[in-house]
């Protein structure tokens, strides 16, 4: 799937990978196209948004009738990206923190949410980059595949998730489906850049959820991102392509 993140090159710095940050930084100017090199993200995005409201009011016992859930919560968003997600979580009432591993990201988000008159914090680097704080909501969609080291972001992620809080992760399933989709066909005709994916790094339902698991967090839902050409993508039973995994902390 195309991703959020913003990479690393292979030099690792902490969860950051340079030459994935390189990649993603290269598209920043285009991320809010939506018939650009992100487009499939902007497809992506109703689904699981749809997704995330519903997590949302389940973990806070919201009605799911009013248009700022997340009202007086924090919320930080980990590979935002040019804040495609970040300002969806602004306008559902959060104050927003978004980190990306590419600065030219960074400044694209930045620009955009002044153009929407939305305040939202946006900071270059990894998950290091805010530690020592903690958030009522963390996500971090299309991410974990590009990290350097999977369980050391996660533990990262787990850090940044405040007691009560509700952690939201989606990740492409290592699958001979997704090898086919999304790197055979959509990156051989250039529906996602090519290079943005590594099948080998995508991890499957059962490792992601072992490593939330590592941290002490609780499972919730774990659900599918399907795709059809008559409906486009949808929140789906199969995970064989793509999925979301929500975790929490007691």
């Amino acid at each position: 799937m195309a991703s959020d993140a913003t990479p690393d090159v292979q030099t690792a710095s902490g969860s950051v990978v340079a030459a994935e940050a390189a990649h993603f930084g290269k598209l920043a100017a285009d991320w809010w196209n939506p018939h650009g090199s992100s487009a499939m993200l902007h497809r992506l995005n109703p689904a699981r948004l749809g997704f995330l409201r519903e997590a949302i009011d389940t973990h806070w016992h919201g009605a799911g009738t009013g248009f700022t859930p997340l009202a007086g919560r924090t919320a930080l968003d980990v590979g935002c990206g040019a804040g495609l997600l970040a300002e969806p979580l602004a306008r559902l009432g959060a104050t927003v923190t978004g980190v990306d591993a590419a600065p030219e990201n960074i400044g694209a988000a930045r620009a955009h949410a002044e153009a929407q008159g939305l305040a939202v914090e946006y900071i270059a680097g990894g998950v290091e980059a805010v530690a020592g704080r903690q958030f009522d909501l963390v996500t971090s969609l299309e991410v974990i595949e590009h990290v350097a080291d999977p369980a050391a972001f996660v533990a990262g992620l787990a850090g940044a998730l405040a007691p009560g809080g509700l952690m939201v992760v989606s990740t492409p399933n290592r699958t001979p489906l997704s090898r086919l989709a999304m790197i055979t066909l959509a990156e051989g005709v250039g529906a996602i850049p090519r290079g943005t994916h590594d099948w080998n790094k995508f991890l499957t339902p059962d490792e992601l959820t072992g490593l939330l698991k590592a941290q002490g967090l609780t499972i919730g839902a774990v659900r599918g991102l399907a795709f059809s050409p008559r409906h486009g993508f949808t929140i789906s039973d199969d995970t064989r392509l793509d999925y979301l995994v929500t975790a929490s902390r007691g």
